[in-house]
């Protein structure tokens, strides 16, 4: 029996034991086989912490390996809980009412779903039960379902599932048309209005279903009167969506008619733009909604979902194989598509309308500036938001010229053991440094980004965030366990070698210590390396 560590990293293993790279992709593992997901990842995770970020049975993974040959040394792990809970809220014959009782059975059907059972099984005694349900009941469910001990991979994969479940019963949907004429003539003010209803709405039990349908109805005009304000962050999302919708029905038009290849690609390149609509997203409304409203549904789903379609599109263009497989594929990201498009509109927008602030969004909007247009929409110019920005330019400029009035000449300087540079010369020198630079205090907290164009968009928010915010699901994990090795003195840097827009980076993170070793923080440092590809193609010519 060959002996085998579970504590050592995937990356070990495999390089000791070539034969469980294809074992280990039987069993689940599948971004095993990309190199560079091995030769980054896979240096810092075992196969327990892949285990359950994937919800993947160690029993099964244990069993696995026995059967070809491994002996397991060393702690061996607590499985994965199945968490099979009793159903009989299933079975009772009364339309629930409360909130606690509408949840537990939402819950429950969701479980339903990610069992396998038929989708029109489980939304047979849905129907039966619910008359419609507030699309942040939907969220709520998925949330405590994570919370309770359920993979949160389960759900991302059930998420599209989930979405074509409730189709049709959510009232935004069932009222979204009455509403419409009404809500474009809302401005400001009637959003104040409704914002105050919501606030005191919210904080007690609504025991009508009629009570209910109102919460959600207000909702849905707060967020419809802020889509109406030529400019706003949510009229852009909402105009490239309508754009995006019309592109998969032209691409599906071409699959039907059977177009030429050259044709298909085109289209399908079109649809792929929505990539910079989903970096959006990701970076200036899911850790928003996180971090600051504790709302986490939509960062632990639809963001690892807006990465697979992301994925599963630049995959297909780069294998275009125009067989039946291809096409199968094709048509299958574009119902994914779909769905975000209408989970946006459903769900994630009138959850931003409702909590984000007039201030937030003017953020938002100024943050937005730095990402290229999507699906040929050009954003309008938002004029309050321009005219805010203007007053906080010009108050942070006085504040600065009165700091330097009553400043002595020697204390505008920052003196250190090399020398001493002004604030002025500081910020330009790190500025002028052809790299983009983070730096993340010894709390995990963003505390700096240099300025200029960036390839890994830094938005202004996201200063004094937690820096696991600002990072994918997926993602998230080798963060922290690189920053945990940073401080546990593990390690001291980690490169990170990717392709982002045709471009080759290199992603370095380094550990900042003051001159006694102590853990101050964590630096990224990204530079392009491109050049260098170039430089050593030409000195080999």
């Amino acid at each position: 029996m060959k002996p085998l560590d579970l504590s050592r990293s995937v990356y070990d293993l495999v390089k000791e034991y070539p034969e469980l790279q294809q074992i280990m992709y039987d069993l689940g593992f599948t971004e095993i086989n990309k190199k560079a997901m091995l030769h980054s990842v896979g240096k810092i995770m075992t196969i327990p912490k892949g285990a359950k970020m994937k919800g993947i049975s160690m029993l099964d993974i244990i069993s696995t390996l026995t059967s070809k040959g491994f002996k397991i040394v060393g702690e061996m792990p607590s499985n994965i809980n199945s968490d099979k809970q009793d159903a009989e809220v299933a079975s009772a014959s009364t339309t629930p009412e409360s909130k606690e009782e509408r949840n537990a059975l939402l819950k429950v059907y969701l479980k339903r779903l990610g069992e396998g059972e038929d989708i029109e099984s489980v939304r047979a005694d849905f129907v039966e039960k619910f008359s419609s349900v507030d699309a942040s009941e939907i969220m709520q469910a998925e949330q405590e379902l994570i919370a309770e001990g359920t993979p949160i991979s389960e759900i991302q994969q059930l998420c599209d599932l989930h979405s074509s479940l409730f189709h049709g019963s959510t009232r935004e949907e069932k009222i979204a048309n009455a509403e419409k004429a009404a809500i474009a003539s809302m401005k400001a003010k009637k959003q104040e209005e409704i914002k105050k209803t919501l606030a005191t709405n919210s904080t007690g039990p609504m025991s009508t279903a009629e009570e209910r349908e109102k919460l959600q109805q207000d909702k849905l005009q707060l967020a419809a009167s802020l889509i109406a304000i030529p400019g706003h962050p949510l009229e852009t999302l909402t105009r490239e969506n309508e754009v995006l919708a019309e592109r998969i029905s032209d691409m599906r038009s071409a699959i039907e008619n059977k177009s030429g290849k050259e044709d298909l690609l085109s289209k399908f390149e079109g649809v792929r733009e929505i990539a910079i609509h989903y970096a959006e997203k990701g970076d200036l409304i899911y850790p928003h909604l996180n971090v600051k409203y504790g709302i986490s549904g939509p960062s632990n789903v639809m963001w690892t979902v807006d990465d697979e379609i992301r994925d599963e599109m630049s995959a297909l263009i780069k294998n275009c194989t125009f067989d039946e497989a291809w096409f199968d594929k094709v048509s299958a990201v574009l119902v994914r598509a779909d769905e975000m498009i209408y989970k946006e509109s459903n769900i994630l927008f009138p959850i931003c309308a409702l909590n984000f602030t007039t201030e937030e969004w003017y953020g938002i909007y100024h943050d937005s500036k730095d990402y290229a247009d999507c699906m040929g929409i050009v954003a309008n110019v938002w004029p309050e938001a321009e005219e805010y920005e203007k007053t906080m330019f010009d108050k942070a400029a006085e504040a600065e010229s009165v700091e330097n009035t009553i400043s002595s000449p020697n204390n505008d300087e920052i003196v250190m053991p090399g020398g001493h540079v002004t604030l002025e010369q500081m910020t330009a020198l790190l500025n002028t440094i052809p790299l983009e630079i983070t730096f993340v205090d010894d709390n995990n907290i963003n505390r700096y980004f240099n300025e200029g164009p960036k390839l890994f968009k830094r938005p202004t928010m996201a200063i004094d965030r937690e820096v696991f915010s600002c990072h994918p699901p997926k993602i998230e994990p080798m963060v922290r366990t690189i920053i945990e090795d940073f401080r546990n003195g593990v390690r001291d840097e980690f490169p990170v070698w990717v392709e982002k827009q045709g471009k080759t980076m290199l992603v370095k993170y380094m550990a900042v210590r003051d001159k006694d070793g102590k853990y101050l923080g964590t630096a990224e440092f990204v530079q392009e390396m491109d050049f260098a590809k170039e430089h050593f193609q030409n000195e080999n010519k």
